[in-house]
C-alpha cells in the first residue's frame, strides 16, 4: 500500500525512481509522482499509472538531477488526482515529502498552519508534513524532522527532500515499512526490496522512530536523541528474476505455478526422518502441554489459513483455538490468559492491523509466534518466535503461494503440538509427514488441469453471483476460493458453510446460479451431496470438487473436479488450486488486471 523510493548518487535520479516504483506496482496505487533536485526541486506527478507518469516526464524532456524521491499513492485522504498525488511540497517549494501511512491529527495541524499563513493545495494528510517541516526548518534536517515527528500522530514512512540541502535525503518510519539500500557512490530508501534489486542486494531495516540521513557516499542512522545506531546489514538471498514474470502474462499465474516448489521449501527443512523440527522456536514439550488456548490472528487470506489451522490443531493437539480478524481483535477487549499463546500470520510481516493486534497481545504479556514470509519484517522482529514460510517474493495482490505455505505451517504446528501433548504418537507423525511430503506432487498434478479450468471459466465469466459451499475444512477453503474470485474478477461471490444454506441463503439460488461445492471431507461427504441436491432442485449449476473415487457426486453435480486421495486434513492444500486457476481465468475473460485489482493493495499498512 503506497510505494516509496528515494535515490541519491551518481546517476540521473528520475529513471531510477520510476524504475523502482514500477517494481512496487503490486502494492496497489492510483497515482504516482517524483520530486528531483536540479536547480531547485522539480515535481512531476499524475493520477493514473506509472506509464502516465513516465510519459509526462518524457514529454517534458526528462527531469535532471542526481537526488530525488518518488511515490505511488493508494488514496486515503482525498480522491485520486494530480493535486492529491505525492510528492507534496511546502507552499514555498522548499520541502518535498513522500509518505506511506496516515497522519491522524492532520486536521488540527492544518488549522494551526493556516493560521500562520500557510495555504494548502491538496486534500491530503501528507501535505501537512511538508508545510510543518518548512515551518520548523532551521537549517538542520535531522533537528527539524525530530520536531515534526514530535507533533504528528499516526503511522508513517517519510522521505524528505529540501532544496537547501540537495546533498541529502532524510527519512523515518513508524508502523510503516522502510528499508535503506546500500550502494556504491549511491544509496536508496524504499518500501520494499524489489525496488532495489537492480542496484543492490544489501540493505538496512529501520525500526520505529529511527532516522536515516542518506548521502551519496554515506548512510547515517540515528535515534530521536541523535545517537548514531549501528545496524546489521541484510542481504537479499533471491535473484531479481524471482521478482520478474518469467514468461507468464501475470505474476499471479507464475505464483500459482510456483506452489509445489514453495510448499516443498516450507516443509522439507522441517521434516527430518519423519520428525518435525520447527527451526529454533523456543517451545519445549512442557511449554506446549501448558498451553491453555491459542489465538490465531490474521487478515484476508491469512485469516482463511488460520481457520484451517483451527480445525487441524484442535483435532490433532486438542487445544482450543480462537481465530480472530486482526482488525477486530484489539477492539473487542480480548480475554487472554497467561498460558495462552498468539499465532500471528502475515505474508508481508507489515500488515498494520495484524501488527497492532500483536502489540496488544504483547502488552498483555502473551507469547507470540509469527508466521511470515518476509525476513526481518516488523512482525518477525517483534515476535518471540518466528516461522518463515520461505515462499519467495509474492508480487500479485491476490495471494496464492503465500496462503499455501501458511497452511503448510499450520499442519506442522498441529502435528508438533499433538505429539508433544500425547495425542499423536511418533509413528503417527511419521505416517502423516510422509503423506504431507506427497502434497507438492499432487499440486503439480492439479496444475495440469489448466486448460480444463480455462474452458470452465469462459462458460461462467459473466455470472452475477457465485456461491462456494463446504463443510469443515472445506468451508475454510470455500472462504479462500470465494475471496480469490471476487477480488480479481469483481464477481459477487460468497462462501457459506453448506449446512447453513437452508437458514436463509438458499433463497438466493435461482435458475443458472453457479454453486461451487467442495466435498472432500470423508465424514461429511454424504451430507454435502445432500446440500448439492438442495441447490440443484432450485436450478443451480453445480461444480463440485471431490476426491478421486467419490464418483457418486457426479450423479448430482454438473461438473466434477477430482483431487488425489489424501488425508482429510491436508485437502486444504489441494482444493484451493482449482479455485485459484478458475478465478484467474474468469478475471482474464472479463478483462481485469489480475495482478493489481481495483482498490486493493498487496501490503496493507494502514488500518
Amino acid at each position: 500500500m503506497c510505494g516509496i523510493v528515494g535515490y541519491i548518487g551518481k546517476n540521473e535520479a528520475a529513471p531510477v525512481l520510476i524504475k523502482g516504483l514500477k517494481k512496487l506496482e503490486y502494492r496497489g496505487y492510483d497515482s504516482a509522482g517524483i520530486a528531483v533536485f536540479g536547480d531547485g526541486i522539480h515535481v512531476v506527478k499524475t493520477k493514473g499509472r506509472l506509464a502516465d507518469l513516465d510519459a509526462k516526464v518524457q514529454t517534458m524532456g526528462g527531469v535532471e538531477g542526481h537526488v530525488g524521491i518518488g511515490h505511488t499513492r493508494w488514496a486515503t485522504h482525498g480522491a485520486p488526482s494530480d493535486v492529491n498525488s505525492h510528492p507534496h511540497t511546502s507552499m514555498n517549494g522548499r520541502i518535498s515529502v513522500v509518505h506511506n501511512g496516515i497522519i491522524e491529527n492532520y486536521l488540527q495541524l492544518k488549522a494551526e498552519l493556516e493560521e500562520k499563513g500557510y495555504v494548502f493545495a491538496s486534500e491530503t494528510d501528507t501535505e501537512v508534513v511538508a508545510q510543518l517541516f518548512d515551518y520548523y526548518y532551521d537549517g538542520d534536517m535531522v533537528d527539524t524532522l525530530i520536531r515534526v515527528i514530535g507533533r504528528i500522530r499516526g503511522s508513517y514512512a517519510l522521505g524528505i527532500l529540501c532544496s537547501e540541502k540537495p546533498d541529502e535525503i532524510v527519512a523515518v518510519r513508524k508502523d510503516s515499512p522502510m528499508l535503506v539500500g546500500i550502494g556504491k557512490n549511491e544509496n536508496f530508501i524504499a518500501s520494499d526490496i524489489p525496488a532495489l534489486l537492480e542496484y543492490t542486494k544489501d540493505y538496512y531495516l529501520l525500526n520505529d522512530n529511527e532516522i536515516v540521513v542518506l548521502k551519496k557516499d554515506g548512510i547515517t542512522i540515528l535515534d530521536l536523541d541523535k545517537n548514531e545506531i549501528k545496524k546489521d546489514i541484510y542481504n537479499v538471498t533471491w535473484d531479481i528474476s524471482a521478482a520478474e514474470k518469467g514468461g507468464y502474462d501475470y505474476f499471479m499465474m507464475k505464483e500459482i505455478m510456483e506452489q509445489p516448489k514453495a510448499f516443498k521449501a516450507t516443509i522439507s527443512p522441517r521434516i527430518v526422518d519423519g520428525e518435525i523440527k520447527l527451526d529454533n522456536i523456543k517451545y519445549t514439550d512442557e511449554d506446549i502441554k501448558n498451553i491453555n488456548r491459542i489465538h490465531i490472528i490474521a487478515c484476508g487470506s491469512a485469516w482463511h489459513a488460520a481457520i484451517v489451522g483451527k480445525y487441524v490443531i484442535e483435532d490433532y493437539a486438542r487445544i482450543p483455538v480462537e481465530v480472530d480478524l486482526a482488525s477486530e481483535f484489539r477492539y473487542r477487549n480480548p480475554i487472554l490468559d497467561k498460558n495462552d499463546i498468539c499465532i500471528i500470520i502475515s505474508q508481508s510481516g507489515e500488515t498494520a492491523d495484524t501488527l497492532a493486534a500483536l502489540r496488544e497481545a504483547k502488552r498483555q504479556g502473551i507469547r507470540i509466534l509469527a508466521i511470515v514470509n518476509v525476513v526481518g519484517s516488523s512482525i518477525a522482529r517483534e515476535s518471540d518466535d518466528v516461522l518463515y514460510t520461505w515462499a519467495g517474493p509474492e508480487i500479485a495482490v491476490a495471494t496464492t503461494k503465500g496462503y499455501s505455505t501458511q497452511v503448510a505451517l499450520m499442519y506442522l504446528l498441529a502435528m508438533k503440538f499433538g505429539q508433544a501433548r500425547g495425542y499423536l504418537s511418533a509413528e503417527e507423525v511419521k505416517k502423516l509427514t510422509a503423506e504431507l511430503e506427497l502434497v507438492p506432487g499432487y499440486i503439480e498434478k492439479l496444475l495440469t488441469m489448466d486448460e480444463e479450468l480455462k474452458e470452465l471459466a469462459k462458460a461462467h465469466a459473466h455470472a452475477n453471483d457465485v456461491f462456494v459451499i463446504g463443510r469443515g475444512i472445506d468451508y475454510a477453503v470455500a472462504l479462500e476460493g470465494s475471496l480469490k474470485l471476487k477480488e480479481i474478477s469483481y464477481i459477487h461471490s460468497e462462501a457459506y458453510a453448506a449446512g447453513e444454506l437452508k437458514h436463509g441463503t438458499i433463497s438466493l439460488i435461482e435458475e443458472g446460479t453457479l454453486v461451487v461445492a467442495i466435498a472432500t471431507q470423508d465424514p461429511l461427504y454424504e451430507k454435502l451431496v445432500s446440500n448439492v441436491k438442495e441447490v440443484k432442485a432450485r436450478g443451480a449449476y453445480v461444480v463440485a470438487i471431490a476426491k478421486e473415487g467419490n464418483t457418486e457426486i457426479a450423479e448430482v453435480a454438473d461438473k466434477v473436479i477430482y483431487i488425489p486421495q489424501i488425508n482429510d486434513k491436508f485437502t486444504a492444500s489441494l482444493n484451493v488450486i482449482p479455485m485459484q486457476i478458475f478465478s484467474y481465468y474468469v478475471a482474464i475473460e472479463r478483462g481485469c488486471d489480475v495482478d493489481m485489482p481495483r482498490n486493493l493493495a498487496k501490503s496493507v499498512t494502514v488500518e
